[in-house]
């Protein structure tokens, strides 16, 4: 089993890269890969309702992703707000970080921030003189492969239909492919992690198990707990869902209701305890979503489904085409 970031890697066409949603939420593509068989069948997403078997749950991510990016245009810098620290004050990301010194304020809409500390990794605190109003000066987060401006569309199209509980600066991809109607027809329960900026945040080091992940807070209510610990089968929509799951049976060994925080790095290989079948997007390369994801099929099958995905023209990330893995 390869520990070796490089060998995570793939060749993707950039051109593969969906730079927009599909038309509609429901016509994308699904590849179901088969971890028994090794078999690879090409399948739409509206396909879903008929593979969830009787007894299986489809346990969601409920974040919603907040306008987190605000532009600074005249001097060509933006922020990312990561974490709110208080009403007034918060963690971001910065660029480029030299119009960001420590003491450094700047207006934006009539709002007065200024700099009031530097942390690891070069984040800022910033502390504005009121509350931010995100629907007023903030933009959605499109992840930096996307390279366009946000447009009008992806306020509704960067968001889950089922989003409730703001707090996550990009979204849980997998799940933009329901709508209303397909996940009215299958047995469902919600929970909440909000994504944080390490989704972003390529793996550096040579070797997987020196890379740190970042935290990411979660939380699920008793009667949710009590469904998924008791389900015969769970079905996780997307990595976060995984994440969640796989760190309350690390720590306690069963789903336990409450919030809470992760920093679980899942590579191979890994012991999966609660999660029996995924759906997910196709991540970049070397990735530790990609990682995540070799983990639960193997990275040798992962890597042969995606260098087919490649032929068959999929689309790929966050607003591309999904993977069912069973």
């Amino acid at each position: 089993m390869s520990l070796q970031t490089a060998d995570y890697d793939y060749p993707l066409p950039d051109e593969l890269i969906a730079r927009y949603p599909a038309f509609r939420r429901d016509q994308s593509r699904m590849m179901l890969l088969d971890r028994q068989t090794q078999q690879i069948t090409h399948l739409r997403f509206g396909d879903i309702v008929d593979l969830v078997q009787p007894r299986e749950l489809v346990v969601l991510n409920d974040t919603k992703v907040i306008p987190a990016r605000i532009r600074l245009p005249d001097r060509n810098a933006e922020i990312l707000l990561l974490d709110e620290v208080d009403t007034f004050t918060w963690r971001c990301l910065v660029r480029p970080g030299k119009s960001f010194p420590l003491g450094r304020m700047f207006s934006i809409e009539g709002r007065v921030g200024a700099v009031i500390q530097i942390l690891d990794e070069g984040d800022r605190l910033i502390r504005f003189d009121r509350p931010i109003d995100f629907d007023k000066i903030g933009e959605m987060p499109l992840p930096p492969y996307i390279k366009r401006a946000p447009e009008a569309i992806d306020r509704e199209r960067y968001q889950t239909v089922y989003a409730m509980r703001p707090g996550a600066i990009a979204a849980p991809t997998a799940g933009l492919h329901f709508t209303p109607d397909i996940l009215a027809r299958l047995p469902h329960e919600f929970l909440t992690l909000h994504v944080g900026v390490g989704t972003f945040k390529p793996v550096k080091a040579a070797v997987v198990s020196e890379h740190r992940l970042h935290r990411e807070e979660f939380q699920l209510t008793e009667a949710v707990a009590g469904s998924i610990q008791s389900a015969e089968q769970v079905l996780a929509v997307g990595t976060t869902t995984v994440r969640t799951l796989e760190t309350l049976m690390q720590r306690f060994d069963e789903i336990r209701p409450g919030k809470g925080v992760t920093d679980i790095f899942i590579y191979p290989p890994f012991d999966f305890r609660r999660v029996n079948s995924l759906l997910t997007n196709f991540h970049l390369p070397k990735s530790t979503l990609l990682m995540l994801v070799a983990a639960f099929a193997g990275r040798e099958f992962i890597l042969e489904a995606y260098r087919e995905a490649v032929r068959e023209r999929y689309r790929f990330f966050s607003y591309g085409d999904c993977m069912m893995i069973r």
